[in-house]
C-alpha cells in the first residue's frame, strides 16, 4: 500500500492533486506512473482509495474511488504529557513508536526538574506524520504547544481517567488495575529528573492517580512509551 498524507482533502472527493513534496516522493522516488493505485489519508481518520489519471512530479493527480470513515479508530483515547527530553532524538524516537502503537494526543510539559524549555513542533510533526504513513495509519497524533505544569494541571479535562507516573516514595497502583477499559486516558511522565514532590501533591490533589510501571527506573521516552503499550495491550 502506498500512503500518502493528505490533511486538505474533503470527504467524499472525487479528485485530489498531491502537494509537490508528495508528488515528487510518488514519481522520483516510489517511481509510480498513471494507473497505479494509490491510498490517501488526511489524519482524521479518513482513507481514500484512487488512481493516478497524471505522474507529475510536482502536481500528481489523482482519482479518488473508495472513501472509507474512522479507518483503523481504536477503542480508547490517550493523551500523553511529557517533560521534552534534552536530546531531542529521544523525544523525536517517543513520538514515532507511540504514533505506530496508538496515541491521539501529546504535551510537552515545563517541570521543575526539566532541562530543556522550548520544543520545534514542526520538526517533530514530520516524524509523526511520517510514523503515520509507515505504519499505515489514518490518524495523526495532535501535538500542542509546550505548557508549564502548573497551567497544564489547572486546565486538563475532568473527563479523562488521569495518572501520573513517578518514582517517587509512597503509595503507587499498577497502571492496568487502576484504568478503565475503553476509556480516555491521561498521563503525565516527567524529566529525566523525575517531578518534584510539589508537583507531585499538585498532581494528586487535582485527580491524578499515582502509578508505576514497574520496578525499573526508566528513561523519560521509555516510560510514556511503556504507558502506551501497556494501554494498547489492554484494549485488544
Amino acid at each position: 500500500m502506498q500512503l500518502f498524507y493528505t490533511p486538505d482533502i474533503l470527504p467524499h472527493a472525487k479528485a485530489y492533486v498531491l502537494s509537490e513534496e508528495e508528488s515528487k516522493h510518488a514519481v522520483r522516488v516510489l517511481r509510480l506512473t498513471e494507473g497505479q493505485p494509490v491510498h490517501l489519508v488526511d489524519g482524521r481518520g479518513g482513507l481514500y482509495e484512487g488512481i493516478i489519471t497524471e505522474a507529475h512530479p510536482k502536481r500528481t493527480a489523482i482519482e479518488i474511488e473508495v472513501y472509507n470513515t474512522n479507518y483503523g479508530k481504536r477503542p480508547y483515547y490517550l493523551h500523553v504529557a511529557i517533560a521534552p527530553t534534552k536530546n531531542m532524538d529521544r523525544i523525536e524516537w517517543f513520538l514515532e513508536k507511540a504514533t505506530e502503537v496508538g496515541i491521539d494526543e501529546i504535551t510537552p510539559i515545563i517541570c521543575d526538574h526539566s532541562e530543556r524549555k522550548e520544543i520545534k513542533p514542526e520538526r517533530l510533526k514530520k516524524v509523526m506524520v511520517a510514523a503515520m504513513k509507515q505504519s499505515l495509519k489514518a490518524y495523526l497524533p495532535k501535538l500542542n504547544e509546550a505548557v508549564k505544569l502548573p497551567e497544564f494541571l489547572g486546565s486538563s479535562d475532568a473527563g479523562l481517567q488521569k495518572f501520573i507516573a513517578h518514582c517517587a516514595a509512597g503509595d503507587k497502583f499498577f497502571l492496568t488495575d487502576r484504568m478503565e477499559v475503553a476509556g480516555r486516558y491521561l498521563i503525565l511522565i516527567g524529566p529525566e529528573g523525575d517531578f518534584s514532590t510539589p508537583e507531585i501533591g499538585a498532581a494528586v490533589e487535582t485527580g491524578y492517580v499515582p502509578v508505576t510501571l514497574g520496578s525499573a527506573r526508566l528513561r523519560t521516552e521509555t516510560a510514556a512509551l511503556m504507558a502506551c503499550l501497556e494501554i494498547a495491550v489492554a484494549n485488544r
